[in-house]
């Protein structure tokens, strides 16, 4: 049995869990979302828990048991709470400035770089050098997150660019002088 799949999925209070054949809608303070659950995969609910089972222990239905109670548990945790990605700037001159609900990046090319918020998505600029994307897609905010990141990847020799928040580096020593 999977580990993550065994484990039932707790609907707090203010969330409505909606299941109508192999689609489930959440509803909750911070907005909707909507899932197609693969068709090998049921749902129970019992009351404020609801259950994710698998027919049969064949290969395919292993895989998707895991992925379904995953998929079901981050649309509760981001229709209540949300999820955020932090990101931080690194070099000389480069920094981010918000512009209504888009942001608009220097980072060292002859020209700015603006990135548009997609449906869903929030920006929050901290400081020239911080900021978050939020939203309650979990897919959807680490997808914008990496396509920032992409912008200017930080650079192992100098260490200048986009990285997350805390993200670890590798330095590398570069050419030697003989």
């Amino acid at each position: 049995m999977s580990r993550i799949g065994k484990l039932p999925i707790q609907i707090p209070a203010g969330v409505e869990f909606e299941i109508t054949g192999q689609t489930v809608t959440v509803t909750g303070p911070r907005g909707a979302l909507r899932q197609e659950v693969p068709s090998p995969i049921t749902l129970e609910r019992d009351g404020d828990v609801v259950l994710v089972r698998r027919p049969d222990d064949e290969r395919e239905s292993r895989s998707l048991h895991g992925l379904a109670r995953s998929l079901l548990w981050n649309m509760v945790e981001g229709v209540t709470n949300g999820f955020e990605k932090r990101l931080e700037i690194q070099g000389v001159g480069y920094r981010v400035q918000a512009q209504g609900n888009d942001l608009v990046f220097s980072l060292g090319y002859s020209h700015p770089v603006p990135v548009k918020a997609p449906e869903g998505i929030t920006f929050e600029v901290s400081t020239p050098t911080r900021f978050s994307v939020r939203g309650i897609d979990k897919q959807k905010v680490g997808q914008v997150a990496a396509d920032i990141r992409r912008l200017r990847r930080p650079d192992p020799y100098k260490n200048k660019g986009i990285r997350y928040a805390g993200e670890q580096l590798r330095r590398k020593a570069g050419k030697t002088a003989k």
